[in-house]
């Protein structure tokens, strides 16, 4: 059985996912697929240094994360033309490690962290969505304070990505993450419980 786990930036996915993995889950992070892709002298790395310039590229070859977002997160065609390139490889990574949980853990529950699950049009990949939801002015609070943006800066990460009311309309599950980190636990609990999962 598996789940997309998914919801906005700053909304506390990794907590849940966390919470979700103490109870037996098995996690596939797709962020951290998404930088196993882009690792130095990849070929998906080649391909971004060369659409965005070199100066994306640190002196020891790995990708100047921060310097990429600057591009990114001012223009969505650049975003797009980025995403063009990871995609592809992050969604056959993703993909396989899936089904090879799946088969090697039959009795537990598969857990894939996709920030940009619905964004992307992947909710066709997994049996079930979980949004981890908080509202939106939470949200921009929670993310200023997390990167020490400033309000515009926050604002144009939230901005590109799907709005959190729109996420939460869609999801199969959801985890309201916008109180105590108890409260946020019991929900977890009480979604495994109701699936035999402990």
């Amino acid at each position: 059985m598996n789940i997309g786990l998914t919801g906005g930036i700053a909304c506390g996915k990794s907590t849940v996912s966390a919470m979700l993995v103490r109870r037996g889950a098995v996690l596939i992070d797709a962020d951290q697929i998404a930088r196993e892709v882009v690792e130095p002298g990849s070929p998906v790395l080649a391909e971004v240094a060369a659409h965005f310039g070199q100066d994306i590229l640190l002196p020891d070859g790995s990708l100047h994360r921060k310097k990429l977002g600057e591009y990114v997160f001012r223009s969505e065609e650049a975003r797009k033309k980025l995403e063009s390139f990871l995609h592809p490889s992050i969604r056959r990574l993703m993909k396989e490690r899936m089904e090879a949980s799946e088969r090697d853990f039959p009795d537990k529950l598969v857990v894939v962290d996709v920030p940009l699950l619905y964004e992307s049009g992947l909710e066709g990949m997994f049996s079930h969505v979980m949004v981890v939801y908080v509202p939106r002015e939470v949200q921009l609070k929670r993310l200023m304070v997390r990167d020490t943006l400033t309000e515009e800066q926050a604002e144009a990460r939230l901005e590109a990505q799907w709005p959190i009311e729109r996420k939460k309309e869609l999801a199969d599950i959801l985890i309201d993450n916008s109180g105590a980190f108890e409260e946020t636990e019991k929900q977890v609990e009480l979604y495994m419980l109701n699936r035999g999962l402990l």
